[in-house]
C-alpha cells in the first residue's frame, strides 16, 4: 500500500461518530491538497476490506455525492444514526458536524 493510502485509512478511522469530514479535508490531511479525488478512490475501493466509516465523508459543500440511489440512502440512515442531522437536499451542515481535528497530534502524517 502506498504511503499515502495509507494516510488516507488512518485519517478516515479517525473521523469520530456523529462527525464528518470532506475529500479535500482528508487529502490535506494525508499530505495531499491535491488528492480528494484519490480519497474517494481508495474509499471506494477499500471500505469495506478495512472497514472504514465511509458514511462520514461528505463533498466540500455537505453533500453525499453517491450515484446509487440505495448506497446514498445508506449513507443518510447512518448518519442520522449518529446524531448528525441532515438539512436543505439531505446536506449536511459542516458548521455544526464537520470534524476539526486541532486537538489531533498529525506529526506522524509528515513524510
Amino acid at each position: 500500500m502506498h504511503l499515502f493510502t495509507e494516510k488516507v485509512v488512518e485519517v478516515i478511522r479517525s473521523i469520530p461518530d456523529g462527525r464528518v469530514a470532506t475529500y479535500g479535508q482528508i487529502a490535506r490531511l494525508a499530505g495531499n491538497s491535491r488528492g480528494a479525488r484519490q480519497v474517494s478512490r481508495i474509499l471506494h475501493s477499500m471500505s469495506r476490506k478495512y472497514q472504514l466509516p465511509w458514511h462520514r465523508v461528505v463533498n466540500a459543500k455537505g453533500e453525499i455525492v453517491i450515484a446509487a440511489p440505495d448506497i446514498a440512502e445508506e449513507q443518510k440512515f447512518l448518519l442520522e444514526e449518529e446524531g448528525v442531522e441532515l438539512v436543505r437536499d439531505g446536506k449536511v451542515d459542516l458548521a455544526t458536524y464537520q470534524w476539526h481535528p486541532a486537538d489531533v497530534d498529525w506529526e506522524w502524517m509528515e513524510g
